[in-house]
C-alpha cells in the first residue's frame, strides 16, 4: 500500500480489477472515518486530501482480511502522520466501526479475540510454525456466508474455548494444531462445494489437518519445520497445476 498526501479528497485506487476504488472501499472508509473524527477533536484538525494506492497480492475475497488489514493500515498511518491525536485505544475503536476484524489488525501479534472480535488480549508467541495456503480461485462474499450460517448450532468439541484460552495465557506452548477450527466451514461449503472437495483433497495429500481461513475461501495447513511446510507447498503445486488455484508459503508471524 502506497501513500501520497494531495489536495483535499481522498482516492483509492488498486491494482486489482476485483477491488473495488473509491467510496465502497474500506481503505477509503477508514481514512473518511479518520478525517471526520479529527474534525470532533476539541482542538479540530482540518480534513486534508489523500491518494492511496492498493497493491493487491493475496486473493480477493479469499477470507485473509485484506480489506481489514488495509483499514487498520491507513489508520496508523493517517495518525502518524498527523502527529498521533488520537491513542491507541481510540484508534481501536475506529476500527470496530469499520469492522469486527480491524482491531485485531491494529493490535498486532498474537491475540486472543473475544467479543465480535474487539476484545483482545496478548498471548505470548506461539512458537515457530510454517503454513501452506491454498485459495481455490472462489471468491467468498463474507455476508452470504453469514446469511448461511445457523448461529443455534453447536458442535461438540473434545475442548473448551476456556481451557484453550488458558493454556495461550498461561504460555503452556501448547499444539495449537489440535484446537484448529472453524464454524464457518459448514456454511461456506454448503455455498461452494469445491471448497469442500479441495479441503478433502488437500488432507489426502498432505496427511495433516486442514482448516479454512475466515469465511473462505482459503485453506491453510499448520507444519512445525520449514523443509515439511515447502514439501507440502511443492506436493500441492504438483497436484493442481492449474491457475485458478494458487498456493502460497509463508511463515506464522508473532509479532
Amino acid at each position: 500500500m502506497a501513500f501520497a498526501f494531495q489536495g483535499r479528497d481522498i482516492q483509492v485506487t488498486c491494482d486489482h480489477p476485483g477491488v473495488p476504488e473509491g467510496r465502497t472501499n474500506l481503505a477509503y472508509k477508514a481514512a473518511a472515518l479518520f478525517f471526520s473524527s479529527c474534525g470532533k477533536l476539541a482542538k479540530p484538525i482540518p480534513m486534508a486530501g489523500v491518494l492511496i494506492h492498493i497493491r493487491k497480492h493475496i486473493p480477493v475475497g479469499g477470507g485473509l482480511g485484506g480489506g481489514s488489514s488495509n483499514a487498520a493500515t491507513v489508520l496508523k498511518v493517517l495518525n502518524e502522520r498527523y502527529g498521533r491525536p488520537f491513542s491507541a485505544e481510540a484508534l481501536l475503536k475506529m476500527g470496530l466501526d469499520l469492522g469486527a476484524d480491524v482491531p485485531f489488525f491494529l493490535f498486532g501479534g498474537p491475540a486472543l479475540a473475544t467479543g465480535v472480535g474487539e476484545k483482545l488480549i496478548r498471548t505470548p508467541d506461539l512458537g515457530p510454525a510454517y503454513l501452506v495456503m491454498c485459495n481455490p480461485g472462489i471468491p467468498v462474499p463474507t455476508v452470504r456466508v453469514f446469511k448461511e450460517h445457523d448461529f443455534c448450532l453447536t458442535t461438540p468439541e473434545k475442548y473448551t474455548i476456556k481451557s484453550v484460552s488458558d493454556a495461550l495465557l498461561q504460555g503452556e506452548g501448547i499444539d495449537i494444531l489440535q484446537y484448529l477450527h472453524n464454524d464457518l466451514e459448514g456454511s461456506t461449503f454448503r455455498l461452494y462445494p469445491e471448497i469442500r472437495s479441495t479441503k478433502e483433497e488437500m488432507e489426502r495429500l498432505l496427511q495433516r489437518p486442514v482448516t479454512m481461513s475466515g469465511s473462505g475461501s482459503t485453506l491453510f495447513v499448520l507444519f512445525p519445520g520449514r523443509e515439511d511446510a515447502k514439501q507440502g507447498y511443492e506436493r500441492l503445486c504438483r497436484q493442481w497445476p492449474d491457475k485458478d488455484k494458487r498456493f502460497f508459503l509463508t511463515a506464522l508471524q508473532n509479532g
